[in-house]
């Protein structure tokens, strides 16, 4: 595999390769955006730049001439005197961080309220799955485009169980949804895997849910949902919510029971090194087969970074057994509320 790293401003478009020491390339299904940091020596004599760069412009990396992994903003530099130098660009969705805003939505799907959102900020969006459940309302006071999308995302999930992610590809954002998927690449001790560590907990398991509000008629009510067998195993664990807004008392249950299910999980955390594969990235899928640590099975990457050093890649992964997408719990803020 050959990789390439091209920088793009208003007068250039140059490919950097011969310049490039080493590239890292991460990501987290919790942050809106993927980063890139590119290694480089900048000079030849110590006396003179080979090139200078633009904060704004752009860098890509590329595979086989042909195939785009990551295209971005080059947002930070840095050099030293012997000219080694550090360029570090975020793909499009960075934008999403460096916005805030106050919104108020009524009856409004995540999927609209996200395209109303990149319409107004002018960020180019790509596909967008449609996310079904209306919300009735979300009231934003200072929040960040990316604080909004997550917690109308997180609502939808509460509701229908139903899990979108938001990542970026040839520099517009993708709103995708998660599906249930098998470990396409297989990593093993012994094979292609260096290092391994596992932990699990069950710190922040809930073994019952109970929901309370008001109807329509600002009457009282509740619903409530168990796991016995997880009681008798570890005892009782309570969640309490109270929606900010109406339910009838079939949403309620319907709200209950899928906070059991999304709750009722032990946290099953690994994380390994291995040989780099470029399609394993935040948000896919592998299986994985370790005797020691006793990691075996299907699981998410909630995390990636890869090196690219010397001809050789590698990479470090955080796995989760749990789709752990990005989660922001909404609490209307009242008008005057810092």
């Amino acid at each position: 595999m050959n990789w390439n790293v091209i920088y793009k401003d208003a007068n250039q478009n140059v490919y950097l390769d011969h310049i490039v020491k080493s590239i890292q390339w991460s990501g987290d299904i919790k942050q809106a955006s993927r980063k890139l940091v590119v290694e480089l020596s900048n000079t030849g004599d110590l006396r003179e730049l080979f090139m200078t760069f633009e904060k704004g412009a752009e860098l890509r990396l590329i595979l086989d001439e042909k195939r785009e992994l990551f295209r971005g903003v080059l947002f930070a530099d840095q050099i030293n005197a012997k000219g080694q130098m550090t360029l570090t660009a975020y793909d499009e969705n960075i934008y999403l961080t460096k916005s805030k805003d106050t919104k108020i939505f009524r009856g409004q799907s995540a999927s609209a309220i996200i395209k109303r959102l990149c319409n107004e900020f002018s960020v180019p969006t790509g596909e967008i799955h449609d996310t079904g459940y209306v919300i009735p309302k979300l009231v934003f006071r200072e929040k960040t485009l990316f604080e909004m999308m997550v917690t109308a995302l997180t609502e939808t999930q509460k509701q229908n169980g139903q899990h979108f992610w938001i990542t970026s590809k040839e520099g517009k954002l993708q709103l995708l949804a998660r599906k249930e998927q098998e470990g396409k690449w297989v990593l093993e001790n012994g094979v292609n895997l260096l290092d391994a560590s596992y932990s699990q907990s069950i710190e922040d398991t809930r073994t019952q849910i109970k929901v309370i509000g008001d109807d329509a008629k600002k009457k009282e009510i509740s619903a409530n949902a168990k796991d016995g067998e997880l009681i008798k195993r570890f005892g009782v664990m309570q969640h309490l919510e109270k929606p900010e807004k109406e339910m009838t008392k079939s949403q309620m249950e319907q709200r209950a029971k899928q906070l059991l299910k999304d709750l009722s999980t032990i946290e099953d955390q690994a994380r390994i090194d291995c040989l780099g594969i470029p399609d394993v990235v935040a948000g896919s899928c592998v299986y994985v087969k370790e005797s020691i640590t006793g990691i075996l099975g299907g699981y998410y990457v909630s995390a990636d970074e890869h090196r690219f050093q010397n001809g050789s890649h590698t990479m470090s992964l955080t796995l989760s057994a749990t789709d752990d997408i990005p989660k922001m719990e909404y609490t209307e803020e009242k008008k005057g509320a810092k």
